[in-house]
């Protein structure tokens, strides 16, 4: 993620939380035990007590400030990939102050894969440029810097261009605190403009400092997710932050605080202003990197999902899907199999899930034969040899989840009724899918519920939906020349990131089969 999404601008209605300022040099505890030194005496720290009534900001408050030892909350070296650890030292060795800020030091404490490092650093980006060969500066109006190494792409941003970014003001709105230094300043005005506390924390892997000045480190021992600033300003600054809350809530499996929350129910509306394409690129973070059912399940409790999808939204109406329920159905058992095969260093491509969204929406209109579905996701995965995959699924053993009305009662099938019931699925999935980028279809998806708020959001660009409908023709136009079948159960993630074809449908079939003949239920795939 770019550093300067992050943003937010200080006005002097903003109010932060909790306890005064205290500079803390270090702390010798792990996770547990430095948050337990919030608890510490009040005198331990009396020296390093801020006093705002100099520039008349009595009311501001903010949490305590803390530096924590990284070594101490299990961050080590070797957690932070290779090419982020050559744009580090060749910063540092040009003598230039270098820090990973933001969501990846909080999955690092977490002991979680980050999904990607974001840098920031005292260098303006033209010094950047020179460090590094293979260097580009990206962004007008809030620049940052693309750092190639091999084949990875590292961001880079300055203090520089953040403090330009959110004005000149910060300082007048919140006054400097007394007994901290102009680093500490500069690294607090940073983080005072991230969006959620958890996400407000900066590591030096060279000091083996973790720079909590947000109360960061209290909201991840509480699992909760909490913006910095009133969450109603910092959505009205950036109503994406709203989805991010969602994502960030379900892929830790933490709580949205209160206030928090309220707002994004309050403001949920003010996402539709957001592009489609911006959408996209949040449904897919939600639904590519391994926490699609819990971000579904997020989405549908806080209001979110009539709008983004609402031809989902309706399915979970139609079947007494209450806002909070505990339950699953046959769209969250998809997902969540999706899920076990995916993580945030190893997500799928788009058309992965909107193919599986697809998939569902034909099924619900029309329910199948558990056999049908079988050899449907079998000729998905050899590219269309539908012979091959009938004497396959003919030998199934295994028992079907009968708790998904999607499935009808099992039938005594001859192959070439079979084979029909196959061609007709995939003819049905293919007109969910024109369904799914239909604006009128969509706007309708909710008619019958009037309490439902309106919503005609086609986020699936033209060229997206072309992308899953090869993902099915096969089944349709017959085996397909020269098409080379996945061997193995053993996933290329990078080809299934970029939409590798293969790849792909072998992904579709196996979540598809793992959905209908759960593991839970049998131990054997089928009779050999």
């Amino acid at each position: 993620m770019v550093i300067s999404s992050f943003g937010i601008a200080c006005r002097p209605q903003f109010y932060l939380r909790t306890p005064q300022f205290q500079c803390i040099n270090k702390v010798q505890l792990n996770l547990v035990a430095a948050m337990e030194a919030l608890d510490e005496p009040e005198g331990l720290f009396k020296d390093n007590k801020t006093n705002n009534s100099a520039n008349g900001r009595n009311d501001v408050k903010a949490p305590a400030w803390k530096k924590l030892n990284s070594k101490e909350l299990g961050i080590i070296t070797s957690m932070i990939d290779k090419p982020t650890r050559k744009v580090l030292n060749g910063l540092k060795r040009k003598g230039y102050e270098v820090y990973l800020v933001g969501g990846c030091v909080r999955d690092l404490i977490l002991k979680r894969t980050p999904k990607d490092f974001d840098i920031i650093t005292s260098a303006e980006l033209k010094e950047v440029t020179r460090t590094f060969s293979w260097c580009e500066i990206v962004g007008k109006r809030f620049p940052i810097c693309h750092v190639h190494i091999g084949d990875t792409v590292v961001e880079v941003s300055s203090f520089s261009i953040s403090a330009r970014k959110y004005g000149r003001n910060v300082s007048a709105d919140f006054g400097k605190p007394v007994h901290c230094d102009d680093k500490d300043y500069i690294r607090w005005r940073n983080c005072l403009q991230r969006d959620f506390t958890i996400n407000g924390l900066m590591f030096d892997p060279y000091a083996r400092i973790v720079y909590d000045y947000m109360g960061g480190m209290e909201d991840i021992r509480n699992a909760k997710v909490q913006t910095v600033i009133p969450a109603s300003t910092s959505f009205r600054e950036d109503c994406a932050r709203i989805l991010r809350a969602i994502r960030i809530a379900a892929r830790l499996g933490f709580r949205i605080s209160k206030e928090t929350a309220y707002s994004v129910k309050n403001l949920s509306y003010s996402i539709l202003r957001l592009d489609k394409g911006r959408l996209l690129m949040e449904m897919n973070y939600m639904l590519a990197y391994g926490s699609a059912e819990a971000s579904l399940r997020l989405l549908w409790k806080f209001g979110l999902l009539e709008l983004l999808l609402p031809i989902q939204a309706a399915y979970f109406v139609s079947h007494g899907f209450r806002r909070r329920d505990k339950r699953t159905n046959m769209l969250l058992s998809l997902f969540s199999n999706l899920d076990k095969l995916l993580s945030p260093d190893k997500p799928c491509h788009s058309s992965l899930w909107v193919a599986i969204l697809a998939f569902h929406k034909a099924l619900s209109e029309q329910p199948r034969d558990p056999l049908v579905v079988a050899v449907f996701s079998l000729a998905i995965h050899n590219g269309g040899d539908m012979l091959e995959a009938v004497n396959i699924a003919r030998r199934i053993t295994k028992l079907h989840d009968v708790s998904f009305n999607e499935l009808s009662e099992t039938q005594d099938l001859n192959p070439r009724a079979l084979k029909d019931e196959v061609v007709n699925l995939a003819t049905s999935l293919k007109r969910a899918l024109n369904h799914m980028t239909d604006e009128q279809i969509v706007s309708e998806a909710m008619a019958g519920y009037p309490q439902a708020p309106y919503s005609d959001l086609v986020f699936i660009p033209w060229g997206l939906s072309l992308r899953v409908s090869r993902v099915f023709s096969c089944v349709t136009s017959g085996a397909e020349r020269g098409f080379v079948p996945k061997q193995g159960s053993k996933i290329d993630y990078e080809s299934l990131a970029v939409g590798n074809l293969p790849e792909v449908r072998h992904i579709f079939a196996r979540v598809v089969f793992d959905t209908i003949y759960p593991l839970s239920l049998n131990r054997d795939n089928f009779e050999t």
